[in-house]
């Protein structure tokens, strides 16, 4: 893993460092990027973490361009603008909810979390705003359901493929549950890029990162290797289901449905206290 800069200064800097995680639909839209097989405004370098520390890097300002929760984009408008392509919004791809016995009510109950700044975590508050949470790396939640450790976990990313094999069941598809309720996608991840950096930079940036994914819609077997090599013990079903359903027209561009969707779940955080308000732009605009 690279070092992690500070963000004392505006300066730019010869490389830039880019964090991303390591699921395969993150590792199949920047590899082209990573690799040099298209052409960025400037080199990048990959930070690979899991999304819960990017989330708390972000709020420290250590990234100048990083992938981040839309909840966790919330807390840090003021230093960064997210980029229109290469998020994850969509339909059928919210958290779920899942228990090994018969839960209904969790209210009072305590649920394992993959973080406070999740979109996850804050959808389920919106659901049962009396829950109790206990929080832990989205890869150790269904380990602690299945020992019987919490009422019900929170699980996201390529979990939703493999609960089942835990002998756990679902309880409730929050993804269903905010499109139910707000006929719009959900937003779950944001790409964004430090505020104080040109214009001009944050806006061929975001052109850079739709060109990684064209190439990698195009040229399917060139990231393979890659998304493989840190896909941890996915098969490479899950691995390309995960990537089917997280990677879609949404990442080429928010478009304004997006946006909608990004607006409504920012006012219902601000509403519930969880976020603060904010009138800055929320994507990057071209100059």
């Amino acid at each position: 893993m690279t070092a992690v800069p500070t963000p004392d200064s505006p300066s730019l800097p010869p490389v830039l460092d880019l964090g991303y995680s390591l699921c395969p639909n993150d590792t199949f839209i920047f590899h082209a990027l990573h690799a040099g097989l298209v052409r960025g405004p400037l080199p990048v370098r990959e930070v690979l973490e899991d999304v819960q520390t990017l989330n708390d890097w972000a709020v420290e300002g250590r990234l100048p361009m990083t992938k981040i929760s839309y909840r966790a984009y919330f807390e840090v408008m003021d230093r960064y603008v997210a980029l229109r392509s290469g998020g994850a919004l969509g339909r059928g791809v919210g958290p779920l909810i899942v228990t090994r016995g018969n839960v209904q009510d969790l209210n009072g109950q305590v649920v394992a979390s993959p973080g406070a700044l999740t979109t996850a975590e804050l959808l389920l508050r919106l659901v049962f705003p009396d829950v109790q949470v206990r929080r832990m790396r989205y890869d150790e939640v269904m380990p602690a359901v299945q020992r019987g450790e919490v009422a019900a976990g929170l699980i996201i990313h390529e979990s939703r493929f493999t609960y089942l094999t835990y002998g756990l069941t679902c309880l409730m598809d929050l993804g269903a549950w905010w499109e139910a309720d707000t006929g719009l996608p959900l937003p779950l991840g944001a790409i964004l890029v430090r505020r104080d950096l040109p214009a001009a930079l944050q806006w061929a940036l975001n052109g850079a990162v739709r060109q990684s994914l064209e190439y990698a819609y195009i040229h399917p077997e060139a990231s393979r290797d890659y998304v493989r090599q840190h896909a941890a013990e996915l098969s490479d079903e899950v691995m390309q289901a995960h990537i089917d359903l997280y990677v879609n027209p949404f990442s080429l561009d928010v478009g304004q449905e997006g946006e909608r969707a990004v607006r409504e779940l920012h006012r219902r955080a601000v509403e519930m206290g969880a976020a603060p308000a904010s009138d800055l732009p929320l994507f990057v605009t071209s100059t």
